[in-house]
């Protein structure tokens, strides 16, 4: 599954550090109970437990049903291809991550908030979109696995918890976290809704924890194993350990009586918290009860991103001692342990609205969760020194981060663009995380002889001390015990005497480079902010530099081919130019020719108009004069006509008297020739003149 990043919500995974070390390697001891003895298991650690019920409890098989069978042999099978994969190389096992993205809140519905998330499940990828110089730049991380906001709780503990609860029953260490910001839903995931178990069926917001703790019972009762089962409820707030599960002293104390603890090296490069209590459970309702009595009493307050924020980091711890027979009949003791963890969620003070104490709680948050992510890059880029011991948080988790634990990490994330920034920074250091090789042991199992054995040795020793201490007015213990722990003192004190000088000098040496490392570890924040402040702006200006690029390049581009067209168009219009300047002055020619044409044409009209009305006087007048010639014509003709006539008569009378009678017919031919076109002529005359 994929790495989470951390983000800020009421997560609601108590998980187990209790008073053993993470991987806790089972031994036991003998605790007096009411001055009678008794024996009870107990880890390896000072913190004390109370004895609720027998060491090992008998699983029920009769009342086991079909369904917690199956969820046996599920188990079984998941355990076995886990194991297989986890053994698989001797480089260790990848750390699980498991991304879920919680659905819009109604306001946030409400208000039309936009999503910049996209979860393809099928994929198992998260799409975050970013705006980047007004360019969507989409990022994609791939998980394990990833819950989209439609997912279900029962989806959650499917994926994540139940390969784990094999693991667990086969006497591994196993450790599931969640981890994000603020009111993303880690509470939520780890506890669930707050809705309580009705019968024997959980309801259906039940978390990973109370999945978890019901799968753990009927797995047991289904294979009808003899054990014990103990739980502790850790709180880390402000760098400050406390017991979620010990007994309220005053009712009237501001803080609820919660009593600091100490965190304890255990020698072996584990931790321990000294004086953490530890209860017995012999049922899923009683740890029902205990999560529910310790998850009162955890720090929590409102903000503007969440109305009941976590304020505190949780471990909630199972450890579970299971009992088998070797094919030999030899009885051994196997022990288990589950943490299930709820880190306080990251936030930014000025988006929270935290002040003051507030302020000062998300100080301490964020400083722990930094601190969890130097961790992981370290684990990661394989840079020498593991800075666990920074935060008591990181020391908790030492062996789950890089140790013999397997572990799961769910991240938490909201899909809304205003959760942008805290979304990313959760998804990159959960696909760190995704890159953190654990490598997984299982915890050695115990005899019961031996076992037994321990135990007597133990009973016998308390039974002297209580003997001791009956026969006098004190307390009192054998001779032979008094010797020897006075040698051992002595040799103690001379010890102390050389180890405090050393301290001493090692502690000025260690004041001096603490000073050195603190103003370094500042001077290395503020450039670490400044570094990442620049290459922040440094990806800005280059992708804005890029997207300049291109505009300049299309701008030349258009300018270059707008230079063509304008140069084009210039020796166009010098071509026109010259033509327009000789049309024009063609024009003016043409205008010129124009004028005196219509000036020709208007002296033509008015010479043609004044001609008309001479040829019209002319035409009158020749009338006139031709129909006085006619009649002037007609009198000469008929006067021509009897002159002639009279002539005729003469020249015949002539001819008769000349006596020349053959000249008579050639006068008269000569006569009608002269007579006859003259004749005609002045007949047409008239009607020429009327015709023009």
């Amino acid at each position: 599954m994929e790495a989470s990043t951390p983000t800020a919500r009421r997560g609601g995974a108590p998980a187990d550090y209790a008073a053993m070390s993470l991987s806790p390697s089972p031994s036991f001891s003998h605790t007096p109970r009411s001055g009678a003895s008794s024996s009870a298991h107990k880890p390896p650690t000072t913190s004390r437990h109370r004895d609720r019920g027998p060491l090992l409890f008998n699983g029920n098989s009769n009342s086991n049903s079909s369904i917690a069978a199956q969820q046996a042999a599920q188990l079984q099978q998941t355990s076995t291809t886990t194991s297989s994969k986890g053994s698989s190389g001797s480089g260790g096992v990848n750390i699980q991550v498991l991304l879920r993205c919680r659905p819009l809140s109604d306001e946030e519905r409400r208000v039309g908030t936009p999503v910049v998330v996209t979860c393809n499940d099928q994929r198992r990828e998260v799409s975050v979109a970013q705006n980047i110089a007004n360019k969507q730049i989409d990022r994609t991380f791939a998980f394990d696995k990833v819950l989209g906001p439609k997912s279900q709780q029962q989806d959650v503990f499917n994926h994540a918890v139940v390969p784990l609860v094999s693991e667990v029953l086969d006497g591994y260490n196993c450790t599931i976290f969640a981890y994000g910001q603020t009111g993303t839903g880690k509470t939520y995931t780890m506890e669930g809704g707050g809705g309580k178990a009705l019968n024997a069926d959980l309801p259906t917001d039940a978390g990973v924890i109370p999945r978890a703790v019901k799968c753990i019972f009927d797995i047991l009762e289904a294979q009808s194993a003899e054990y014990s089962m103990k739980v502790s409820f850790l709180e880390l707030y402000n760098e400050e350990l406390t017991d979620l599960l010990a007994a309220e002293e005053s009712k009237f104390s501001d803080d609820k009586s919660k009593k600091p603890l100490a965190l304890m090296e255990d020698g072996k490069g584990g931790v321990f918290v000294r004086g953490l209590e530890e209860e017995l459970v012999s049922s899923a309702a009683e740890i029902y009860r205990i999560l529910e009595r310790g998850s009162a009493k955890r720090k929590t307050a409102e903000t503007l991103l969440n109305k009941q924020s976590s304020r505190s980091h949780s471990i909630f711890s199972i450890t579970i001692h299971i009992k088998e027979c070797t094919p030999e009949g030899e009885e051994m003791i196997k022990c288990g342990k589950l943490n299930l963890v709820d880190l306080a969620g990251s936030e930014n003070i000025s988006r929270s609205g935290a002040r003051d104490g507030r302020a000062r709680e998300a100080g301490e948050i964020n400083k722990s969760l930094l601190t969890l992510g130097r961790v992981i890059n370290t684990l990661v880029e394989h840079s020498g020194h593991i800075p666990y011991r920074d935060s008591k948080l990181t020391r908790l988790l030492r062996d789950s981060l890089g140790g013999k634990t397997k572990t799961c990490i769910i991240a938490t994330i909201s899909p809304s663009v205003h959760c942008l920034e805290e979304t990313l920074s959760t998804l990159d250091y959960a696909h760190r995380a995704k890159h953190i090789k654990n490598k997984p042991e299982v915890n050695q199992k115990m005899m019961k002889s031996a076992l037994i054995k321990d135990l007597y040795f133990q009973m016998d020793r308390l039974k002297q001390e209580l003997y001791a201490a009956r026969e006098k007015n004190g307390v009192y213990i054998p001779r032979e015990q008094y010797i020897a722990d006075e040698s051992e003192k002595k040799a103690m004190s001379e010890k102390l005497d050389r180890l405090e000088l050393v301290l001493e000098s090692k502690d000025k040496q260690l004041e001096e480079l603490h000073g050195l490392y603190e103003s370094q570890k500042v001077l290395s924040a503020d450039l670490s902010d400044q570094l990442q402040t620049l290459q922040k702006r440094m990806k800005e200006t280059e992708c804005t530099l890029a997207d300049l690029e291109t505009r300049y390049m299309k701008a030349n581009d258009t300018i270059k081919e707008k230079q063509y067209l304008i140069e084009n168009l210039l020796k166009s219009e010098k071509v026109l130019v010259g033509e327009a300047q000789t049309l024009r002055s063609e024009l003016e020619n043409t205008a010129g020719d124009l004028h005196g044409l219509f000036s020709k044409l208007e002296r033509k009209e008015k010479i043609e108009d004044k001609n008309g009305s001479i040829i019209q006087y002319f035409h009158s007048q020749l009338i006139q004069e031709m129909n006085v010639l006619h009649r002037t014509v007609s009198t000469s003709v008929s006067q021509q006509e009897r002159q002639l006539k009279a002539l005729e008569e003469e020249m015949q009378s002539f001819v008769t008297s000349k006596g020349k009678v053959h000249r008579k017919a050639n006068i008269d031919q000569c006569i009608l020739c002269l007579y006859k076109p003259k004749t005609a002529a002045f007949f047409r005359l008239p009607e020429d003149f009327k015709s023009m």
